[in-house]
C-alpha cells in the first residue's frame, strides 16, 4: 500500500503537537462585552432569550465592567434602554441621557476598560426605526443630523470608541466632522460597515426593546444575499475615516468576514450576535451539544476568517476558559 512521504497525523499524535502547529490563536485581547444598560434604580432583569444575560441599571453596569476588567476583557459595549422614547430619540444625545451617564460611571469607576458606545437611535425612538422617520421611511440626511449630536454627547461623556450601528449613507463622514469639529479628533470609529438584515438579531431586540413597531429595516441593512455590496459599504466607510470595520452577524457571514480581511488593511470587527448566542445556549441547554466546546469552536471560527476584534455575549464565559487553558 501506498503512503505518501508527508503524513498530517504526525503532528496531531498529543496536545503539545497540536499546540506547537496551531494556525488561530484565541485569546481574551480582541473579545468585547455587550451590555443592556436601563435608566432604572438597582434594576437586573433576566433577559429569557439570552440565559447569563441582563437588563441592568448603572450600578449594575459598573459591576459588569469592572467583572469583565478583571478577566482581561479590554472592551465593553453599550446599549441604552432610556426611560422615555420619542420620534427622535432625543434620549441618545442628551448629556443626561442613559448611555451617557452610564459611561462617565463606568470610566470613573473602571478607567482601565476602555467603553464603546453603540451609535443607533432604535433604542431610543417611540417607532423603532433607527433615525428620524416619514411616510417615506427614514430620511437619511436628517438623521446625520442627530448622530453627529450623539457622537459628540458620547465622547463628552467619555467613551472610548463610537460605534454607528444604523447603516445609514455617510454617517461614519459626519460623525468623523463633528468629532474633530469639537475636539474628539482622537476618538475613533468603530462602523457597523457591513450589517445585514438578519434573522439572528431576535434576541437582541428583546433585550434592547428595540423592534420596530411598523416595517422592517431592509431599506436600510443589508441583503443577506450580497456580498459585493458589503465591499462596497466598507469602501465608503474607509473612504470616511472609519478606524475600525466590522461585519454583524458573524457566524453566517464568515465568508464576509474573510473577503474583508482580504481586501482592507484595517482592524476588523466581527459581531457573534444575540441569535448565535442564543441557538448554542438553548442547544447545550437540551444536552445537544457541548456548550463551552462549541462555544470555542464558534469563537475560533471568526477569528480564523479574519476577525482581529470579536464582540460576543460569550466573551466572560470564553475568557475564564481561555485563562484556565
Amino acid at each position: 500500500m501506498y503512503f505518501p512521504a508527508y503524513r498530517p497525523r504526525r503532528l496531531r499524535k498529543n496536545e503539545n503537537f497540536r499546540r506547537m502547529i496551531r494556525e488561530t490563536r484565541l485569546t481574551v485581547d480582541g473579545l468585547v462585552l455587550p451590555l443592556f444598560i436601563t435608566a432604572e434604580k438597582e434594576f437586573k432583569k433576566p433577559i429569557a432569550s439570552m440565559p447569563g444575560h441582563f437588563q441592568l441599571s448603572i450600578t449594575y453596569a459598573v459591576e459588569e465592567a469592572r467583572a469583565a476588567r478583571d478577566l482581561g476583557i479590554p472592551a465593553v459595549l453599550l446599549f441604552g434602554i432610556p426611560a422615555r422614547k420619542d420620534e427622535t430619540g432625543t434620549d441618545a444625545y442628551s448629556d443626561d441621557g442613559v448611555i451617557q451617564r452610564a459611561v462617565r460611571e463606568i470610566k470613573e469607576a473602571v478607567p482601565e476598560i476602555l467603553v464603546v458606545t453603540d451609535l443607533c437611535f432604535c433604542e431610543y425612538t417611540d417607532h423603532g426605526h433607527c433615525g428620524i422617520l416619514t411616510e417615506e421611511g427614514v430620511d437619511n440626511d436628517a438623521t446625520l443630523e442627530i448622530i453627529a449630536e450623539a457622537a459628540v454627547v458620547q465622547a463628552r461623556a467619555g467613551s472610548d470608541i463610537i460605534a454607528p450601528s444604523g447603516m445609514m449613507d455617510g454617517a461614519v463622514g459626519a460623525i468623523r466632522e463633528a468629532l474633530d469639529e469639537e475636539g474628539f479628533d482622537a476618538t475613533p470609529i468603530m462602523s457597523y460597515s457591513a450589517k445585514y438584515a438578519s434573522c439572528f438579531y431576535g434576541p437582541f431586540r428583546d433585550a434592547a426593546e428595540s423592534a420596530p413597531r411598523s416595517g422592517d429595516r431592509k431599506s436600510y441593512q443589508m441583503d443577506p444575499a450580497n456580498s459585493d455590496e458589503a465591499m462596497r459599504e466598507i469602501t465608503l466607510d474607509v473612504e470616511e475615516g472609519a478606524d475600525i470595520i466590522m461585519v454583524k452577524p458573524a457566524l453566517p457571514y464568515l465568508d464576509i468576514v474573510r473577503r474583508a480581511r482580504e481586501e482592507f488593511d484595517l482592524p476588523l470587527a466581527a459581531y457573534n450576535v444575540s441569535g448565535e448566542y442564543a441557538m448554542i445556549k438553548a442547544a447545550a441547554n437540551l444536552g445537544w451539544i457541548d456548550g463551552e466546546r462549541a462555544m470555542l469552536e464558534a469563537l475560533t471560527s471568526i477569528k480564523r476568517a479574519g476577525a482581529d476584534i470579536i464582540i460576543t455575549y460569550f466573551a466572560k464565559d470564553a475568557a475564564k476558559l481561555l485563562a484556565g487553558r
